[in-house]
């Protein structure tokens, strides 16, 4: 007689990928635009093309350290709110249980459950991990959420690094008369193709991830080379 007992079926989630791909696609995000769209600036005002390579080094440099500070700085405070919640919560459940039992029901109530079995089912998360429980559905906190600063702000400065490398190789090697435009575009390619990456990485539409990232690029760019024709002055 065959077994009616079935196997789980592995299910793929993406919640687990937010926090690096998120920092991973804002670095690399960050990197391609702002470089190209200082090389792009510099290059409107008519700067020699070593200076054009010296200002994408700079701007490079000191986009990964300001990622990394930046995003450190803001994951962290996370951290420390989410500690501070977990230290309240743990001194909550050592003085008064029987409240936090009662909470953790109305919030399955809340979701569905009547009343008899939502305090059952409060009663036995908390008698295998009290903290857990409160943690996941009180505040809301999982381990696939959790701030991780360290981990961001690496993730940040690398991605920032290899963004910003793609239009400082291209400012030095394309020709000086044309770099403008070798930088503009290859920067949008690029930009289109991290949207669309990041969109299917997250299961979102790749074409609408593609067009919102190249948009706004183009939009920086553009500007930013306004901004360079109008007040730069020829160097060099």
């Amino acid at each position: 007689m065959p077994s009616t007992t079935r196997r789980p079926h592995p299910e793929r989630h993406r919640a687990d990928r937010i926090g690096w791909l998120r920092a991973a696609v804002l670095g690399a995000n960050d990197g391609i635009v702002s470089t190209a769209s200082l090389v792009v600036g510099v290059a409107a005002a008519q700067a020699s093309q070593s200076t054009i390579v010296m200002t994408a080094v700079a701007g490079l440099v000191a986009g990964a350290m300001s990622m990394a500070a930046g995003e450190y700085v803001s994951v962290h405070s996370q951290s420390d709110t989410e500690k501070a919640d977990l230290d309240r919560e743990r001194h909550e459940l050592a003085t008064d249980p029987a409240t936090e039992a009662r909470e953790l029901a109305s919030i399955y109530m809340g979701r569905g459950l009547d009343a008899a079995l939502a305090q059952q089912v409060a009663q036995q998360l908390m008698a295998h991990d009290a903290l857990g429980a409160h943690a996941r559905d009180e505040l809301e906190i999982s381990s696939a959420m959790v701030a991780r600063p360290v981990q961001a702000a690496l993730t940040s400065a690398a991605a920032f690094a290899a963004g910003a490398a793609l239009p400082l190789l291209v400012a030095a090697v394309a020709p000086a008369s044309s770099l403008l435009y070798w930088v503009a575009g290859t920067a949008l390619v690029c930009l289109a193709l991290l949207g669309a990456l990041a969109a299917r990485t997250g299961g979102a539409g790749v074409l609408v991830g593609a067009w919102r990232v190249t948009f706004w690029g183009a939009l920086a760019m553009a500007v930013t080379a306004g901004v360079g024709a109008l007040f730069g002055a020829p160097v060099g």
